[in-house]
């Protein structure tokens, strides 16, 4: 399994430091961020499948920042806030955290709320897009009712482009998202090799995509 990539928003330094580096030690590849402006940059990325997210930032609220990220991603998000009344927790919630915690709180609640989120992300049942069905449990993929033979790398590519539809994906997104960061990528056409080999497997005609379009000097973007 791959390891899941988690940003932590957090400007208490100790707080900070103790949740990397538990989460790492739990096989995380953990992320920092000590700004409503740097987690939002950091966000953007695209790259990460968890974000742990105070709420009183130096430049800004966590609600702030949850706002703004909804408007294009949906990573799950666990808010993490000394506030604890009532109307802050169903303000977060319908800004879109997945969850909230008060401080002091278990690290060992904090873990298994995350544990579930995660599965139920991952237990959603298939994905469709068009006449591409992803079956995510079976990590199967359908093109009008028929299966369609991928390797593990483009199936990985075909998700997060669908998980990612009609937003840009630049190239460094993509090699930072499906190849690790040790070096398994040999150049930067490596992207390109590979969106042209899953066109040929996805597309009506792979010289004419009406899914994966190129976006010329940036990436890719999957169009519905």
């Amino acid at each position: 399994m791959d390891n899941k990539k988690l940003l932590i928003i957090e400007d208490d330094d100790d707080l900070r430091e103790g949740l990397h580096f538990s989460f790492a030690g739990d096989g995380y590849e953990v992320f920092d961020a000590g700004s409503k402006s740097e987690g939002l940059r950091e966000i953007r990325k695209g790259i990460y499948d968890f974000v742990l997210l105070d709420c009183n930032l130096p430049d800004g609220t966590g609600f702030d920042l949850c706002r703004e990220v909804r408007q294009f991603s949906a990573v799950p998000v666990i808010m993490l806030t000394a506030r604890d009344t009532e109307m802050d927790e169903i303000k977060a919630l319908e800004l879109g955290v997945n969850d909230y915690l008060s401080k002091p709180f278990s690290l060992g609640v904090l873990k298994a709320r995350m544990k579930r989120i995660l599965n139920e992300k991952t237990e959603t049942e298939s994905l469709r897009s068009g006449d591409i069905v992803i079956e995510k449990n079976a990590c199967k993929v359908y093109k009008n009712g028929e299966e369609v033979l991928l390797s593990r790398l483009e199936y990985r590519l075909l998700l997060y482009l669908i998980e990612n539809k009609n937003h840009v994906l630049s190239k460094e997104q993509i090699l930072s998202r499906i190849w690790d960061s040790d070096g398994k990528y040999v150049d930067n056409n490596t992207v390109s090799v590979n969106i042209s080999r899953l066109r040929t497997k996805i597309e009506n005609d792979a010289s004419d995509p009406k899914h994966i379009k190129t976006i010329h000097g940036i990436g890719y973007i999957w169009k519905e």
